[in-house]
């Protein structure tokens, strides 16, 4: 019951994200896009940049600080260039983004990421 719970909240946090994206200007590609070396929850292009989203929801404000990891974005890193050449074109960056929410809270979009 308790994997339900997070599936459905992650999933809510997942539209939520996309639906933020989308109003600043991002267009939304892709998303829960499955690899053999992971899961991308959002890949998304603007302008000249494709991003592969890694979203996390927290209860709180406050736990959000200790959401995600360096395991965390190894995965979503290895996922993203397993498939980037379905994404991106000749010309474009890509980046590792990550997306934190949290119920009344703005969310917390942190550009770049992943630096390996």
């Amino acid at each position: 019951m308790k994997r339900q719970i997070a599936e459905t909240s992650g999933r809510a946090a997942e539209n939520r994200a996309a639906a933020w994206l989308e109003a600043q200007g991002w267009r939304v590609l892709d998303r829960r896009r499955k690899t053999k070396r992971g899961e991308i929850d959002i890949v998304a292009r603007h302008e000249n940049v494709v991003v592969f989203v890694e979203v996390k929801w927290r209860r709180n404000a406050e736990q959000l600080d200790l959401a995600i990891d360096e395991y965390r974005l190894r995965r979503v890193a290895a996922a993203a260039e397993a498939v980037a050449h379905e994404y991106a074109r000749e010309g474009e960056d890509l980046r590792i983004d990550v997306l934190l929410l949290a119920p009344g809270a703005e969310p917390r979009h942190i550009v770049n990421a992943w630096m390996p």
